[in-house]
Parts: structure tokens; C-alpha cells; sequence
């Protein structure tokens, strides 16, 4: 199959001190790539069994779809959310809508922080616009498939593998949460927001 790692939109430096040019380089180069082979090796293992009529196997290759395919998206829009001197508050369309939907911009960094800081294990934290709901909301995501929310669609996303933030932060995830909100890019968000409500 023919998914690819995306490029870095920065240098593996840029991102500091908040985000250590180290960990930025293993969990791209290593840790997303992995990701997208596996996904590779699941479309394949699908087509093959497929064409062969013998679905033995499909429980074990429609989770390994599902797991490194959604690793592998998650990852791409984590990294296109932050960039160098970023942070700040919201403007445009997804601040109007976090103030209509959670009250505040504090309000909604405080959910969104102490929901990040609470996913059991390895996961994330996303703000999703719910198509259904016609709203944002904040989801926790075990591994990177779990606890979905149908009909949503990540805007925002925070990584809380330890893989994320181990080097600098140790196990002090509250801390990498709280100093990776100086990195977001809004615009980025802006712009998903907007396609995701199209």
C-alpha cells in the first residue's frame, strides 16, 4: 500500500522549549513511521484475503487497520496542530464556538487539560466537532480507536503515549499538557474546523 510518513511542517528543534527536538525526532521518525507500516501491512494482509476468499484472519487485520490507521491519522493532524511561537487564545470560528459550547476559552482549557491528563494508559485527547450535534466536544481516545464518539471529527488533538513526552517530562504528563497549549497552532485548527462543518 502506498501511505506515506508526512513530512515535519517544522525542524525537529523548533517546537522547543516546550517540546525537546529529541523526543520530536523519535516520535516522528520512528513512532508515526511505525504506524503507517503497520497500516501498509494491514491494507495488504485485507487485499490479500480478499483475493484469496480466506477471511481466517480478519478479526486480527481489521484491528491492526483500525489501530495503526488511526495512529497514523491522529499523529498527522498532532503535528500539523502545533507550530513555533504558537499558543495563545482562539480566534476566528473555533473561538465563537468554544465560547457558545463550553462557556469560556478557561473553561474549555481546563476541561480539555484535566481530560488529557485523565486518559487511563496510553491515548489522547481531542476537541472533535460532532456532526450530529452539530457541536465541539472534548473526547479521551484509549490506544488510538477507543472510546470514539460517532459522526466526530478531530480538530484538536493532544498525544498522552508516554512515547510523547517521556524524555523531557518523565512521567509528569500534567506538565507536558500544560506547556504544549504554548504550541498550538489556531489557525491549523481554524482550518479543520471549518472543513469538518462543510
Amino acid at each position: 500500500m502506498n501511505n506515506k510518513l508526512p513530512e515535519l511542517p517544522y525542524a525537529y528543534d523548533s517546537l522547543e522549549p516546550y517540546y525537546d527536538a529529541e523526543t520530536v525526532r523519535i516520535h516522528h521518525d520512528i513512532h508515526h513511521k511505525g504506524y503507517v507500516d503497520g497500516l501498509n501491512n494491514a491494507q495488504t494482509k485485507l487485499k490479500e484475503a480478499r483475493e484469496a476468499g480466506d477471511f481466517a484472519l480478519i478479526k486480527h487485520w481489521e484491528r491492526e487497520l483500525a489501530f495503526h490507521g488511526s495512529g497514523h491519522i491522529l499523529h498527522t493532524i498532532f503535528w500539523e496542530n502545533m507550530k513555533p511561537q504558537g499558543g495563545g487564545e482562539p480566534t476566528g470560528e473555533v473561538a465563537t464556538l468554544i465560547n457558545e459550547n463550553f462557556g469560556s476559552f478557561e473553561a474549555f482549557k481546563k476541561q480539555f487539560t484535566s481530560a488529557a491528563a485523565a486518559v487511563e494508559a496510553s491515548g489522547w485527547c481531542a476537541l472533535v466537532w460532532n456532526r450530529e450535534f452539530n457541536k465541539l466536544e472534548v473526547v479521551q481516545v484509549e490506544k488510538h480507536q477507543n472510546l470514539s464518539l460517532w459522526s466526530s471529527i478531530p480538530v484538536l488533538i493532544v498525544d498522552v503515549w508516554e512515547h510523547a513526552y517521556y524524555l523531557k517530562y518523565q512521567n509528569k504528563r500534567l506538565d507536558f499538557v500544560n506547556n504544549w497549549w504554548n504550541l498550538i497552532n489556531w489557525e491549523d485548527v481554524n482550518n479543520k474546523l471549518s472543513k469538518a462543518r462543510s
